[in-house]
C-alpha cells in the first residue's frame, strides 16, 4: 500500500463531499484531522513502516468526512474526526518507533533521537488522553443538565396532574352537593332528575315557579360542567287517550328544554323525547300512583359520555 492510494482516497473523499454541498459541515477537530492525515501520507516512513494502521486512519477519516457530507450534529462529527486523528497518530508512533528500531543499531545518535520520538510520542499521548478526558467531562456535564432539565419538567407535570386531580375532586364534590339538593338518583344512564307533575300546571306543559326554579338549578349544573348534557323525557299516566298523552309528554319535556336553552344551555347539549304513558314508575289505579307517572325526568350524562337509550 503506498502514498499514491492514500492520495486518491483524500480525493475521493473531497469528492463525495462536493457532490452532497456546495458548503459541507465542517469543525476545527475534522480539519486538524484532515492536516494530519496530508502530514501523515507525506511522510515516507509512515507508508514504510505502519501500512495497516494509516489504512485504518484512512477509514477512520473517511467516515468522518461522511458524517460531515450527511450533516450529522457537530459532536458527532467532532467525536469521529477525534477518533481519526487518534489513528492518525497511532500510525505516525507506530512508523516513527519501527524506523527508530531500524536505524538503533547504527549509531547512538539514532538511539537518542528514538529516545526523544518515544517521550515525544508519549507527551502527545498524555495530551490525546487529557483532551478525552476533557470531552468526557463536558460530555457528562451536558448529561447531567439534560437529566437536570428533564426532572424539572417531570416535577411540573406532576404538580400539573395534582392540581388538575384537586380540581376534578372539587368540581365532582360540588356537583354531588348540587344533584343531592334536587334528589338526583344516580343509574347506568346518569344522574336522573325527577319533576313531578305538581310543578306544571293542571293538564299542561307550563313550568310553575318551583318548576323553574329546579331548572334553574340544573342549569346552574351545566354551566359548570361543559362536558355533559342532558336529555329530557315526558311521562304521563294512562288517564286519556294515547295520542292526547303522548302529545303531552312531549310538550311538557319540550317545556323543560325550552326553559334550559333559555337560561343559555346551548340547543346541542339539550335533547327530548315523549314517552306518553310508557314507562310506568307505579300502578295508574290510585291517584297517587298516577300522580307519580305525569312526570319529566332529566337524565344528566356522566364527563363527556352520550347518554344510553331507555331499555
Amino acid at each position: 500500500m503506498n502514498a499514491k492510494f492514500f492520495k486518491a482516497t483524500i480525493l475521493a473523499s473531497a469528492v463525495m463531499l462536493a457532490a452532497c454541498s456546495s458548503t459541507p459541515t465542517t469543525t476545527n477537530m475534522l480539519d486538524q484531522a484532515r492536516n494530519e492525515f496530508v502530514a501523515a501520507n507525506s511522510n515516507p516512513a509512515v507508508s514504510s513502516y505502519a501500512p495497516l494502521e494509516f489504512k485504518q486512519a484512512s477509514d477512520a477519516l473517511d467516515a468522518a468526512n461522511a458524517a460531515a457530507a450527511r450533516r450529522e450534529s457537530l459532536a458527532q462529527i467532532d467525536q469521529l474526526a477525534y477518533l481519526a486523528k487518534q489513528k492518525i497518530a497511532t500510525a505516525q508512533q507506530v512508523a516513527s518507533q519501527k524506523a527508530a528500531e531500524a536505524d538503533i543499531a547504527n549509531s547512538g545518535r539514532q538511539r537518542d533521537q528514538l529516545r526523544l520520538q518515544a517521550r515525544t510520542a508519549e507527551a502527545d499521548r498524555a495530551k490525546m488522553d487529557a483532551d478525552r478526558a476533557k470531552m468526557e467531562a463536558e460530555r457528562a456535564k451536558m448529561d447531567a443538565q439534560s437529566a437536570q432539565a428533564q426532572a424539572n419538567d417531570a416535577t411540573r407535570a406532576a404538580q400539573n396532574a395534582e392540581a388538575q386531580t384537586r380540581e376534578a375532586q372539587a368540581r365532582a364534590a360540588q356537583l354531588e352537593a348540587q344533584m343531592a339538593d334536587l334528589q338526583a338518583k344516580k343509574t347506568e344512564r346518569g344522574m336522573i332528575i325527577t319533576i313531578g307533575d305538581v310543578l306544571f300546571a293542571t293538564n299542561q306543559a307550563t313550568l310553575t315557579a318551583d318548576g323553574v326554579n329546579n331548572v334553574r338549578k340544573l342549569a346552574d349544573v351545566l354551566n359548570q360542567n361543559p362536558n355533559r348534557t342532558v336529555l329530557v323525557e315526558g311521562f304521563t299516566d294512562s288517564t286519556g287517550t294515547s295520542a292526547h298523552n303522548q302529545e303531552l309528554s312531549e310538550r311538557r319535556a319540550g317545556s323543560v328544554a325550552s326553559a334550559l336553552t333559555g337560561m343559555g344551555i346551548g340547543r346541542e347539549r339539550v335533547a327530548m323525547r315523549g314517552y306518553g304513558e310508557t314507562y310506568p314508575v307505579a300502578g295508574n289505579v290510585s291517584a297517587g300512583d298516577k300522580q307519580l307517572n305525569r312526570r319529566v325526568e332529566i337524565v344528566l350524562s356522566n364527563e363527556g359520555v352520550a347518554i344510553p337509550p331507555r331499555r
